[in-house]
């Protein structure tokens, strides 16, 4: 379903490092993106547009959740079968990943996903304040390097985003497997005014029953242990 209008210039995107994609896609993947992406894409908004983000599913949904950068979408199919109430909207700009989680709204039949394949940062601005009931960053490009302390999402720019975005007292999921990403989150994510923690932990087993692995993390890298971040966001006013 293609929501939005024309795509802004190029003066209008913020800049963007991550990769586009990867090895060629095999026929039924790239049958998938011409395909089953188009009825599932948002487009990108033109500057000053407002979206509804429950009016982009074609079923009533009572919340709207949205996962930043879905890689492979394991984690965000499989709350999508747990939760068919829930619009799930995945924003990824890597062509595989994008592929990937194609592959499994097929095989799942999965009504209640949609796509935005480009920056989330062209798409955040345009939807509505308190719109999102949860979001998700998980396990994103730690860019460990000071010199692009910049490029992590984690920012306070675009917490500030999430935090207009959630309603009160939605949650924000956050994961990181690097250590610098880890110290980095956390002093970012308890320095905003607008989250409160509930919960940081390195166990999987102390996570919420509907926290699903992302294929990134079951591959983790040997030693490494993966921190889990959920924060709320504090009542208005």
């Amino acid at each position: 379903m293609d929501q939005g209008g024309s795509e802004p210039g190029a003066a209008t995107r913020p800049r963007f490092f991550g990769r586009r994609s990867g090895k060629p896609l095999r026929r039924t993947a790239l049958g998938l993106i011409e395909s089953l992406l188009p009825r599932l894409a948002i487009a990108i908004p033109t500057p000053g547009q407002r979206l509804d983000p429950v009016a982009l599913f074609p079923e009533p949904v009572r919340a709207v959740w949205l996962e930043v950068g879905f890689g492979g979408g394991e984690h965000l199919a499989e709350l999508a079968a747990l939760h068919p109430d829930i619009g799930m909207i995945g924003s990824e700009v890597f062509r595989n990943g994008i592929a990937s989680l194609l592959g499994h709204v097929e095989r799942r039949a999965l009504a209640n996903v949609r796509l935005f394949p480009e920056d989330v940062r062209l798409l955040l601005p345009a939807l509505p304040e308190a719109s999102l009931e949860r979001a998700f960053v998980l396990f994103p490009d730690p860019w460990p390097k000071a010199r692009h302390a910049e490029r992590r999402f984690v920012n306070p720019d675009n917490l500030d985003q999430l935090a207009r975005l959630l309603r009160d007292g939605g949650e924000l999921r956050v994961a990181s497997d690097d250590p610098i990403y880890v110290a980095w989150a956390a002093e970012r994510l308890d320095e905003h005014p607008a989250f409160v923690k509930l919960q940081v932990t390195t166990e999987r087993a102390a996570l919420p029953p509907d926290w699903p692995a992302t294929r990134y993390e079951i591959k983790c890298l040997a030693g490494r242990q993966p921190t889990f971040f959920r924060y709320a966001r504090r009542p208005r006013g």
